[in-house]
């Protein structure tokens, strides 16, 4: 087996569910073509996170064989969801909202894919401008039962839960982007299988050779569910190097595998031998973890910041001392109290809580402390007599000096 043949072969097997057809699109690799292979993003979240990361490593594996990329973000499909992972309806968003989501999407994506070299797209060029006759001709190419026998439809139809008409054309709008960009192949993960076999449907319809296609697992978050932003499991490739090697470093024992494999490019052979090490014995799950962690906290920022974020993580959580250099923080007068602000608010402003609400539960979980002291449930008021200069820790890696 030749570079290109071995290159291919991995293309086809790592981290990947299924390809549809695979013999016919190991026979166009091979032969060199230049295929055009489409990921579509939707931007329900401001971040691109680790396990969008999957398929954006798929679509770089591509890239290097020389085909050519089309990365579309959802500006249209995004305002009307997708629930295809959902076990209930998802909400429409609001216009403003995709936006600000959409802001920085093409350059988290430069993060792993050569955007010099992607064709870029915004679905709503073509969708805003369909109207109900050539949605009716598209819908007429899949029948209601194809729909609702979809697991996740199916469980909640017979648990009496809505679905909206809506979610019904959202494979249709996914299908029709194949065909506006000419898809050769379409990448996904396993949950996004229906959406990406209508594109199959639809080009078919339209006169147009079907797209292969290749899906890629799901990642579960660092809880063990599935990664999602709206659950706040996730590592971005936008975290600080400190956060992401510390988030990598809680991800539980039995999931260095999956990261391995799937969120990285470390070479098999390196992943198999490190794999019945750790079954052997011979390698502590923690010294795996850290080699990811660091491998992740590369990819995305440089070898130094990598080497930068592992010695914090020795220095703060491994002998249990507080880094040298943690950024300092002041409280804000807030008028409503006449003092300055709440614990709280202060956590959530600086970033360590998604929001006061968060930053409570934070709180009221023991996770909490300053200077070494737990802070127990209950409002309380920074100030400069009890607060200056002391260092606040919120979970396990949230490092950051109080000072007025």
């Amino acid at each position: 087996m030749n570079e290109r043949e071995a290159k291919i072969e991995e293309l086809l097997t790592r981290g990947v569910a299924e390809v549809i057809d695979r013999e016919h699109l190991k026979k166009r690799l091979l032969a060199g073509e230049k295929l055009r292979v489409k990921l579509g993003i939707d931007p329900t979240s401001p971040n691109i996170h680790l396990g969008r990361s999957v398929v954006l490593l798929k679509l770089r594996d591509f890239q290097d064989l020389g085909c050519q990329v089309v990365l579309i973000v959802g500006n249209f499909t995004g305002l009307i969801g997708d629930t295809s992972d959902k076990d209930a309806e998802r909400p429409m968003l609001d216009q403003a909202t995709v936006e600000f989501n959409m802001g920085s999407y093409f350059d988290q994506a430069a993060k792993i894919v050569d955007m010099g070299s992607v064709e870029r797209h915004f679905n709503a060029e073509w969708l805003r401008e369909l109207g109900y006759l050539e949605i009716g001709e598209q819908a007429d190419a899949f029948s209601v039962h194809e729909f609702i026998s979809r697991e996740n439809i199916k469980k909640r139809l017979d648990a009496g839960k809505r679905v909206s008409l809506r979610e019904v054309l959202y494979p249709l709008m996914q299908g029709y982007d194949s065909v506006q960009v000419r898809a050769d192949v379409e990448i996904g993960g396993t949950d996004q299988r229906f959406n990406i076999l209508a594109g199959r449907s639809l080009q078919s319809k339209y006169g147009q050779e079907a797209q292969d296609i290749v899906t890629v697992n799901l990642i579960p978050g660092i809880d063990g569910r599935k990664m999602s932003s709206s659950w706040g499991n996730t590592i971005n490739l936008s975290d600080e190097p400190n956060e992401m090697y510390g988030k990598v470093m809680s991800v539980p024992d039995e999931l260095i595998d999956t990261y391995l494999v799937h969120a990285t490019r470390i070479p098999m052979g390196e992943i198999d031998v490190m794999r019945e090490s750790m079954n052997g014995g011979d390698l502590n799950p923690r010294d795996a973890k850290m080699r990811l962690a660091k491998e992740i906290v590369r990819m995305y920022h440089s070898e130094n910041a990598a080497s930068e974020a592992e010695e914090y993580f020795v220095t703060a959580f491994s002998r249990r001392e507080i880094p040298q250099d943690i950024p300092e923080f002041a409280p804000v007068w807030e008028k409503f109290l006449d003092d300055y602000e709440t614990l709280e608010s202060f956590i959530a402003r600086i970033g360590l809580a998604t929001s006061k609400s968060d930053a409570r539960r934070k709180i009221e979980q023991g996770g909490v402390s300053i200077d070494g002291e737990r802070v127990v449930a209950g409002i309380v008021i920074l100030s400069r007599e009890l607060h200056d200069g002391k260092v606040l820790k919120v979970g396990k890696r949230g490092f950051v000096r109080i000072k007025f």
